[in-house]
């Protein structure tokens, strides 16, 4: 099937998505409106596939203040706009775009009265929250917080946020996540209480707010509901696998009735469930939206075979997934070297030794050999092991 969109980039020259896109991005694109999963593999052009299917949906004549894009920072829906403007000339300012909190803002402050709060209202930064809860803590006077019994403000702030993401009572998330303070869990809930009266007479509304006051809008507020509902005519979300058990659910109320939702992500690469994120939310998916549409993208762009050989036998034993496998475009390589280790001691050492190896025996300056590790935590223990082996290192 041969599809263009008109561009502005070559006047009078249609874009030929047969040439710009492989048949698992274009299935993506050409898919018509409905619930729709789509399972992108690492490495396999799901913004090029998101990017496009907007595009597409702008040339079709779906105006841009109908859709919804839901991303994971507010920088890759500018980049993903900026390409569909390239692409098909169309202004894209209108469009509702960015990050579920930004968008929560911008519907707020539409909003606002029907919320009870001021036209301007403010917004505390983490860091102002903590302060806050710090101050309710100490405003509460117990005893307790003297004998160190009571959650310290960072902890109190993870709690509460978990509460909201995960859409449960504070005290359901203290017996998750902190059952250490179960006890003293009535005090918790008065200084959450404590906390939300002094946002509200000082005008104010944190992150978590955003999210949970959007979705009041769409729960006890029909009318409002219905003409959000109307107005989305499309909703399309990146990143899936790191939404919230919240965030999940406003994808879900936004597009209730006409059921438009298109969503992306990859239950393999899920790892921000310290921050609230469910991954549940795209392995139950189909089970919500039995009719839904499921592609998957598995033509990968950024690694050899050797590489992917390693992940697809490694995700395969996942225990609950939605399968797929991988395939490389780009040439054979040099295989990956898997190396198992007692503890993070002996790590430091075998990468130490490594290190010594390429420069001394093979001749590779310090300068190109980079080591990667998922949290700056990490580095400590390699840190030592380089100190006392005098490598020097940035």
């Amino acid at each position: 099937m041969k599809y263009t969109l008109q561009t502005r980039r070559s006047p009078g020259r249609p874009l030929d998505l047969d040439k710009e896109l492989n048949p698992e991005q274009r299935a993506v694109v050409l898919a018509g409106g409905g619930p729709m999963l789509v399972i992108a593999g690492a490495g396999s052009g799901k913004t090029r596939a998101l990017t496009y299917r907007v595009a597409r949906l702008l040339a079709d004549g779906v105006p841009a203040d109908r859709l919804l894009l839901c991303t994971f920072t507010n920088r890759a829906a500018r980049e993903m706009l900026r390409r569909v403007e390239e692409l098909c000339g169309v202004d894209t300012r209108a469009l509702f775009s960015g990050t579920f909190h930004h968008v929560a803002n911008l519907l707020l402050r539409r909003y606002h009265d029907r919320l009870g709060l001021p036209e301007g209202f403010g917004i505390l930064d983490r860091e102002d929250a903590r302060d806050l809860l710090g101050a309710c803590l100490e405003a509460e006077g117990s005893p307790l917080l003297s004998q160190k019994r009571l959650p310290q403000p960072r902890v109190l702030a993870s709690l509460l946020s978990r509460a909201v993401n995960s859409d449960v009572g504070v005290a359901d998330a203290v017996n998750r996540h902190a059952p250490r303070f179960a006890d003293v869990a009535d005090v918790i809930a008065r200084i959450v209480d404590r906390f939300a009266a002094r946002k509200a007479a000082m005008g104010m509304v944190d992150f978590d707010d955003l999210l949970l006051l959007w979705k009041t809008l769409l729960v006890e507020h029909a009318d409002v509901a219905t003409e959000l509902r109307d107005r989305f005519q499309h909703v399309l979300c990146d990143e899936y696998q790191d939404t919230s058990r919240l965030q999940g659910e406003l994808c879900d109320l936004c597009a209730a009735g006409h059921c438009n939702l298109m969503v992306v992500g990859d239950d393999a690469q899920s790892i921000y469930s310290f921050r609230g994120a469910d991954f549940r939310n795209i392995l139950e998916f189909p089970a919500r939206y039995p009719d839904a549409a499921v592609h998957k993208l598995e033509t990968n762009y950024r690694s050899s075979p050797e590489v992917l050989e390693l992940a697809n036998r490694s995700i395969t034993h996942n225990r609950a997934q939605h399968p797929k496998v991988l395939k490389a475009v780009r040439p054979p390589a040099e295989r990956p070297a898997l190396v198992p280790l007692a503890d993070v001691y002996q790590q430091a050492e075998f990468v130490a030794q490594r290190l010594l190896e390429l420069h001394q025996a093979e001749g590779v300056p310090l300068r190109e050999i980079a080591v990667l590790y998922r949290n700056h935590a990490h580095a400590l223990e390699l840190q030592v092991e380089l100190t006392r082996r005098k490598i020097p290192y940035v």
